[in-house]
């Protein structure tokens, strides 16, 4: 049934609906108010009475041991006499009254038992009218209400859409305010000059695409940019999240994302955003069972996708950091037409946010965000910003009136590593455990020709557990690393340990979070990298949540997972045992290094090169490649 059918329904019918829906509440209001009605009168009847059989009422009145009686329509009230074995006279007792007992008053009479008759008056009956009627009149008042409710905005108005609408002088967005994202702003554009100039792409025949999804770590700007598609546009832009359709009652999700739609439809041209899609676009796999709300949104999203036309101007963006989860029925050409991969930003891209985020901060003449941009490889934009913030922050707290480079490398380092904890103070045991830990990292360094520049060492602990650690800042960013460059890099992660070998004689905990880290690299060059020498080029691993965790999950059998860890364990004792060789050759600088360090607890690479120097004899560096071979 099409939208015009199911439109000349809804005109032909709704006086039989309305009157169907009004019998139905009258008699669930009936049944509601004669039940609680009759639990009501029965309580309040019976409370401080018990039952007494009529036989036995008969028994007491022969007796004459009934003290009263009050004969109602339905039910006698008996008072019996004090002293009455096996019965208590300041209990009403109740008895069902039998109307074919035609004799009772008259034994009652012969009894001398004081008698009432119940009367009903015209106001006890007014009463007893307006009791049964006035809760049946309420309770169809509320489900009246309730049913209105329902039908205008469900329960207390929750089908109703929660976008909320946003055009260019609320957002302030515009693509200059993106930096680092140009060929995710590239895709935009075009997207933006459409809605701008419809009539240049239709008079060749290029149409709208439906939806553009923004996919990416977190982080590198999905939600700006679709602002700033808005801003850029013009128009209005409706900002959800995906979880704003997830609700526990069924059948809410779908009805919101019809009155997202129809919104939207109503004020084209405009702009859908559903952030963290995800959500909601999960794939609809049954085999560890599902939730059939978020199916039943999701399949309405697809069909509300199918039938608006994108010539209107109607375009529906979309983010996400997980996209391998995603229902294929939501990636098909025809509704997300488009993928716009929104990477962490290159060094170009780094500066070029940071210049964004530095506008409206004073800088003084020090400040070289280049240099910066070095320090941050990997950083997103939300992280560059963190920065910069924290930079002036730091130089507040310093008494600047503006921000030096070294306010920026301090926020730099309170940004990956935390703050300072100056209240945690090592005793000279563990200060000189830390501080050979570090200069054996920095030193393998120095020396071998694959590795990166030293910029810092210190052995002050931070808040994000470190007690030390060593900056390196690379003299150019590079996408690819080698097996030389990888095995180097083994190396210098296990200088550390090998330097509390070769000095104590006995290592500590301190190098647990290298040995993760050397443990990784080297799998990955035997299952991803094709860099093993035994297994040679077979993968035999997938990563899974490339935006997020990056978690690998191994694709072989169980005696190849035995065979790759052995040798992940003989390609890190390799790396042990040259990372002990080259610390035994230069032992006498590692301890000038780590003397050095533990007095002033940081140096510069500035500072540690000279010592290096001094040492070795050697007047000047002598760079090859990245790297200082001494």
């Amino acid at each position: 049934m099409d939208d015009k059918d199911r439109d000349d329904d809804d005109k032909k019918g709704p006086g039989k609906k309305s009157n169907l829906q009004t019998v139905i509440m009258l008699l669930i209001a009936a049944a509601v108010t004669f039940t609680l009605m009759s639990i009501v009168s029965h309580n309040i009847g019976r409370h401080g009475s018990k039952e007494l059989p009529y036989n036995e009422f008969m028994k007491l009145v022969d007796q004459r041991a009934v003290e009263s009686v009050n004969i109602g329509n339905t039910e006698i009230k008996i008072k019996v006499k004090k002293d009455t074995e096996g019965y208590d006279s300041e209990v009403t007792y109740i008895s069902t009254r039998v109307d074919e007992d035609p004799g009772l008053i008259e034994r009652l009479y012969n009894a001398d038992v004081k008698t009432v008759r119940q009367r009903q008056d015209m106001m006890s009956f007014m009463l007893s009218i307006v009791s049964y009627f006035l809760p049946f009149i309420i309770i169809f008042a509320i489900m009246q209400l309730f049913i209105r409710r329902m039908g205008s905005g469900g329960i207390m108005g929750m089908n109703k859409s929660n976008a909320k609408v946003y055009v260019q002088k609320e957002t302030g967005v515009t693509f200059k305010d993106v930096a680092g994202a140009d060929e995710a702003k590239e895709s935009l554009t075009e997207i933006v000059d459409f809605l701008h100039n419809p009539t240049k792409f239709n008079k060749i025949g290029a149409r709208l695409p439906k939806g553009a999804l923004l996919v990416g770590p977190p982080g590198t700007g999905k939600t700006l940019l679709a602002k700033a598609v808005a801003g850029e546009a013009n128009v209005p832009f409706f900002s959800l999240s995906g979880s704003d359709f997830v609700e526990m009652f069924v059948g809410l999700g779908a009805s919101r994302v019809r009155s997202l739609f129809k919104q939207a439809q109503e004020q084209a041209p405009c702009i859908i955003f559903i952030d963290e899609i995800d959500a909601i676009g999960k794939s609809r796999d049954s085999r560890m069972g599902g939730n059939d709300e978020r199916e039943q949104t999701l399949n309405q999203l697809l069909s509300e996708m199918d039938g608006f036309d994108s010539s209107k101007g109607l375009l529906i963006l979309a983010a996400t950091n997980r996209p391998e989860i995603l229902d294929p029925a939501l990636l098909r050409p025809g509704r997300f037409d488009r993928r716009v991969i929104v990477e962490r930003p290159d060094l170009k891209g780094r500066v070029a946010i940071l210049k964004v985020h530095s506008k409206g901060v004073h800088m003084d003449e020090t400040v070289d965000l280049e240099a910066i941009g070095l320090a941050t490889s990997g950083a997103v934009g939300s992280d560059l910003a963190n920065m910069i913030n924290e930079a002036a922050i730091l130089a507040v707290k310093h008494g600047r009136q503006a921000v030096s480079q070294s306010d920026l490398f301090e926020a730099v380092e309170v940004v990956l590593v935390g703050k300072e904890k100056k209240d945690r103070i090592m005793n000279l045991k563990e200060r000189r455990i830390v501080s050979y830990h570090e200069v054996g990292h920095a030193l393998i360094s120095a020396i071998q020709k694959n590795s990166e520049p030293v910029q810092k060492i210190t052995i002050v602990p931070r808040t994000m557990g470190a007690l030390g650690y060593v900056m390196y800042v690379p003299e150019e960013e590079t996408y690819l690393k080698s097996d030389a460059e990888l095995e180097d890099m083994l190396v210098s992660i296990f200088g550390g340990r090998a330097a509390e070998e070769i000095v104590f004689g006995s290592v500590t905990t301190g190098a647990a979070n290298d040995i993760e880290k050397a443990t990784s690299i080297a799998r990955a060059m035997i299952t991803q990298y094709g860099m093993s020498k035994k297994f040679g080029l077979i993968g035999l691993a997938t990563q899974e949540d490339k935006y997020l965790s990056g978690r690998t999950v191994m694709n072989c059998g169980d005696d190849t997972a035995t065979e790759v860890d052995k040798e992940v364990m003989d390609m890190l004792k390799v790396a042990y045992e040259k990372a002990k060789a080259i610390l035994r050759d230069n032992r006498k600088v590692m301890d000038k290094l780590a003397e050095f360090l533990i007095e002033k607890e940081t140096i510069t690479g500035k500072e540690f090169m000279e010592i290096l120097r001094k040492e070795k004899g050697l007047p000047e560096p002598v760079k090859i490649g990245k790297a200082i071979l001494v």
